[in-house]
């Protein structure tokens, strides 16, 4: 299974049109070679590089989604109401654009794309610890786009 952006190339630069110094646009994505047996998709796009004395973790969840069907092959700005968007870090049912500190150096963001065996029963009230939660065991197979991101 393979995700990939028409926007940057796996390791590159996220356009700025993405993040909270543009328009915030969602990163579009495509999918390729979804396995055969998969009932849905979800999707995790998350920043581990957040300096710890802002987030003890480390980590920033920008994008939540679950229940994605199975033949869906792209995501983007065109494709609002597919799956279930689960909640941000922030707390919010919504894509969060790139927004490292300034001069605290390139974040990477990982697109994590799961093919699952099943649809899942998760409120949108859930996060991406829930979500994880919910698919172990379920997980078919994944891909991960990365993205890198840097504001002055």
């Amino acid at each position: 299974m393979k995700i990939v952006s028409p926007s940057f190339q796996d390791g590159g630069w996220i356009p700025v049109e993405h993040s909270v110094d543009g328009s915030e646009s969602r990163v579009p994505l495509e999918f390729d070679g979804v396995p055969a047996g998969a009932v849905s998709l979800a999707l995790v796009v998350h920043d581990p590089d957040v300096p710890r004395e802002r987030r003890s973790d480390g980590n920033f969840d920008h994008w939540v989604v679950w229940n994605i069907p199975a033949g869906q092959r792209r995501l983007s700005e065109a494709d609002e109401g597919v799956g279930v968007v689960g909640v941000t870090t922030r707390g919010t049912n919504t894509w969060i654009g790139p927004a490292p500190p300034p001069g605290d150096g390139p974040h990477r963001y990982f697109f994590t794309l799961y093919a699952l065996d099943t649809v899942l029963e998760l409120p949108p009230s859930a996060g991406r610890a829930e979500l994880e939660a919910a698919m172990a065991g379920q997980i078919l197979e994944q891909a991960v786009l990365t993205g890198r991101f840097q504001r002055g």
